[in-house]
């Protein structure tokens, strides 16, 4: 076997698929074991290889753990040595029957060895314990065993890449990251994530944002999809998240912790509410997320399709924030009533502005505020306005949010 080959083919295969060299190496192993169980032992068996990459040495041993009467169930005396033993009852794990009862797997010998036998082999052998015994070293495998080897490595450098995908994955959850559009599939779009990838799912899309392939964007992690054969990346670009994690890449006092998004309401595609606070005197956070000529919140703006965001300050003061919530709109005055609702009188040219298209200003501020909001005229006080109402839906911050998501 000219090892400087293989040693290099392993070195190119963790490069390219970004797989530690030993997993490599043990599904090499793995293969070598099953080609040698096809080719010369028996189906029950457990065989393992080792492969010494320095010296090219094969060595083979057939596995058997220690039982006893507690941990397997042993044949009944009408039951011949001839009896096939099904596939789930050769491992040595508790099975279920129809009555949903715990049966313990059938002794196999092929499998086990009982623990008086096993003590004569080795003292202090504890119940649970795999013992190795050795086998003869072969090199010659015929058709069959070798395209079982080909089918069995290939399997597990699909399952070694497979976790290695998810180890560079599992912690970014919440996060942003660039991908190129593959293609768009009955309103799911494919995104390429280098190694990995993402689907956007078309619930998860902007509304009325077109995908092309080829095109780069950016895109919220919104879950890790571990139960699939490939591992999937479930994206967002609706997430009310993604616009918190695209104000922390363009906004450094976000990034540092100086300003806080405390709440976030948004209607993908068309307007966006972020409520921000500083903790630190002298900062102005709303000044801190537009930028100067507003580049900040352009930037953000453009990334989400020219959709509008409107930023206004926190304040722990309900009247105070209901008010800034109802921007662009002036609010001449707040009255608090009880059940987190609250009445706001506007000025008569101020109220098209204050409920919006639609009723959407007053519905967004009222999920940013997480209060009841009911938007009436200073003229006509009692008069209840059309859209002028909108119930409280409580949102969180962008953390507690996409955790109750």
């Amino acid at each position: 076997m000219d090892l400087k080959t293989l040693k290099r083919a392993i070195d190119q295969i963790a490069d390219e698929k970004g797989i530690d060299p030993k997993k490599i190496l043990e599904a090499i192993e793995s293969s070598i074991a099953a080609a040698y169980k096809k080719e010369y032992e028996k189906k029950g068996e457990i065989i393992r290889a080792k492969f010494d990459v320095k010296t090219g040495a094969l060595k083979f041993w057939q596995i058997k753990t220690v039982v006893d009467e507690t941990t397997v169930r042993m044949p009944d005396e009408n039951e011949t040595e001839a009896t096939e033993i099904p596939e789930k009852e050769m491992r040595h794990t508790d099975t279920q029957d129809f009555s949903g009862e715990v049966v313990l797997p059938r002794y196999n010998p092929d499998r086990h060895i009982l623990l008086p036998e096993a003590k004569e082999i080795k003292k202090g052998v504890a119940l649970g314990e795999e013992l190795e015994f050795p086998l003869e070293t072969r090199e010659e495998f015929g058709r069959i065993a070798a395209q079982t080897a080909k089918q069995v490595i290939l399997q597990k450098l699909r399952d070694a890449e497979r976790e290695s995908v998810l180890e560079e994955f599992k912690n970014r959850g919440g996060e942003i990251v660039s991908g190129v559009v593959q293609r768009f599939d009955r309103g799911n779009v494919t995104v390429e994530l280098g190694r990995a990838t993402g689907i956007l799912f078309s619930s998860e899309g902007i509304p009325g944002e077109h995908y092309k392939p080829g095109d780069r964007m950016k895109f919220y992690v919104l879950a890790i999809q571990e139960e699939s054969r490939i591992p999937g990346i479930i994206l967002s670009r609706a997430h009310p998240k993604f616009v918190s994690q695209l104000f922390a890449l363009e906004v450094p006092e976000i990034a540092d912790g100086t300003v806080q998004i405390k709440a976030i309401a948004r209607e993908p595609g068309n307007r966006t509410k972020i409520a921000v606070f500083s903790s630190q005197e002298g900062v102005d956070p709303v000044g801190a997320c537009v930028g100067q000529r507003g580049t900040r919140v352009m930037a953000v703006s453009n990334e989400l399709g020219q959709e509008k965001v409107d930023i206004i300050e926190w304040s722990e003061d309900p009247a105070k924030f209901i008010g800034s919530a109802l921007s662009p709109a002036e609010v001449r005055r707040v009255e608090i009533l009880d059940r987190r609702e609250a009445r706001v009188f506007i000025d008569e040219n101020q109220l098209s502005l204050a409920i919006g298209k639609g009723g959407q200003n007053v519905r967004l501020a009222a999920r940013l505020t997480g209060w009841k909001i009911d938007v009436r005229s200073t003229t006509k006080p009692e008069e209840v306005q059309a859209e002028g109402i909108a119930e409280n839906e409580t949102v969180a911050s962008p953390e507690t949010k996409s955790e109750e998501e």
